[in-house]
């Protein structure tokens, strides 16, 4: 059973999706920073998707010299307040700390990012220097990490750049994906001002770039364009049921519970199926939003989930109940609405999933949410002229992130087809120094 009751006001929502990583205060960060041992090989850094120098970050939190600190983690990556709530530090630089070999708890390096950006965020620091205007002119689609992040780094270059972003807010899943509990609404946005006024890069709001029509203009009047629009919608299971009154989608879920948290429906009794990250997160916020039972349902054994071991733990600290090698088969259904799902048991035979032969049962929901993953924006993409996918939907680009298309450069999701907010930061500033030398 949850321990969450339904929120019913704001300051009921913070309380039950409060933050795993709060915010150290300056006698927090000089303790902790204190921990570090400035290791000459530094795996952390060798961890990070950004390659940010921690042990200097760390030692100049240590020394008082704050602003020196944020500049450092910005030089590497522009979402670096984000990036320090965000991030799978417990995997990535946490996870490679030398502690962890002596049974010692890693440095708190997450936190400690998050402590010197925000303190650069809240007082408006001027860190950043911008090249002389170049007269060139990027069009960037998408105002994700990875757009965002292009667009810094081009405009400390010298470049114009404007951005084109199909919704009314900035920071794609930054802003829409990523569970409450581990950063604000408004901490997000907080970071994008800071960019935006930093390096001067403009932003165009509901503004979907949709059609070959669109496409063509941007290419008459740029001299590059890149492609940062992510991944599309939750993917189909294909089963009988999936439309029903109580489905969704779990990004799509997971975007109500961002953007509009008292007005988002959960069911008193919840089936969440996947074993991802993103089914982690569904499940927990289920959860807190007070659902009396949440089950993550997986297809195959606890240990073939995607999902990393920290944010299953999450969830199962919420109540979260694990259920595998079950796959669904059909959503059962009363009046148009859901009312459970049948199952069938599963188990692996020479490597391939099987279902077990008169296995099924059924569970009684009144929500079931689908984190199966997010379809590629393939439709959109074949409008542009050369443009390389490969098998997957994903584009595919040489090492300077450079698509078939010599005008078009690309990195996140839609590349990698989904990985994490720091993967799309490093990509994206590789691929503006791509451009750079191509227009150079």
């Amino acid at each position: 059973m949850s321990e969450y009751t339904r929120p019913t006001t704001q300051s009921e929502v913070d309380k039950n999706f409060e933050q795993i990583k709060p915010l150290m205060n300056p006698t927090m960060a000089y303790y902790e920073s204190s921990r570090c041992l400035y290791c000459f090989d530094a795996p952390c850094v060798q961890a990070c998707p950004t390659s940010i120098d921690i042990p200097l970050f760390i030692r100049q939190i240590n020394t008082g010299n704050i602003d020196g600190a944020a500049k450092t983690i910005y030089d590497s990556n522009y979402f670096g307040n984000a990036c320090g709530k965000v991030c799978p530090t417990e995997v990535l630089c946490e996870g490679a700390c030398v502690y962890n070999n002596q049974d010692v708890k890693p440095i708190e390096i997450g936190r400690l990012q998050s402590y010197a950006t925000t303190d650069a965020v809240q007082k408006d620091k001027n860190l950043f220097s911008l090249a002389e205007s170049n007269s060139k002119k990027v069009a960037v689609i998408g105002a994700g990490p990875a757009g965002i992040s292009c667009a810094c780094e081009l405009r400390s270059l010298g470049y114009a750049v404007d951005i084109f972003e199909a919704k009314a807010q900035p920071s794609g899943l930054a802003l829409y994906g990523c569970a409450p509990y581990k950063i604000t609404n408004q901490e997000i946005l907080d970071e994008m001002a800071y960019l935006q006024k930093q390096f001067g890069f403009n932003v165009h709001y509901n503004s979907a770039i949709s059609s070959k029509k669109q496409l063509q203009d941007l290419e008459e009047k740029y001299d590059a364009i890149f492609l940062g629009i992510g991944l599309g919608n939750t993917n189909s299971v294909g089963i009988t049921g999936e439309d029903l009154e109580g489905c969704i989608g779990a990004t799509e879920f997971v975007e109500d519970v961002k953007i509009n948290p008292l007005d988002t429906h959960t069911g008193q009794k919840v089936i969440v199926i996947g074993g991802g990250n993103t089914a982690m997160d569904a499940a927990s916020e289920s959860a807190r939003l007070g659902a009396s039972e949440v089950i993550l349902a997986y297809r195959r054994d606890k240990e073939s989930m995607s999902a990393y071991e920290f944010e299953y733990d999450l969830a199962k600290a919420v109540g979260v109940k694990g259920m595998f090698n079950v796959s669904p088969v059909q959503i059962l259904e009363k009046d148009g609405k859901v009312k459970g799902v049948r199952f069938t048991r599963t188990h692996i035979v020479n490597g391939k999933l099987r279902h077990v032969s008169k296995s099924r049962f059924n569970i009684a929901c009144d929500r079931v949410i689908f984190a199966t993953g997010q379809s590629k924006q393939v439709a959109f993409l074949q409008q542009i002229d050369n443009l390389d996918l490969d098998k997957k939907g994903r584009i595919q680009v040489n090492q300077h992130f450079q698509t078939s298309n010599p005008k078009y450069f690309a990195s996140g999701d839609a590349l990698n087809g989904g990985a994490e907010v720091v993967n799309a930061c490093g990509e994206a500033k590789q691929a503006a120094q791509g451009i750079h030398a191509f227009l150079s």
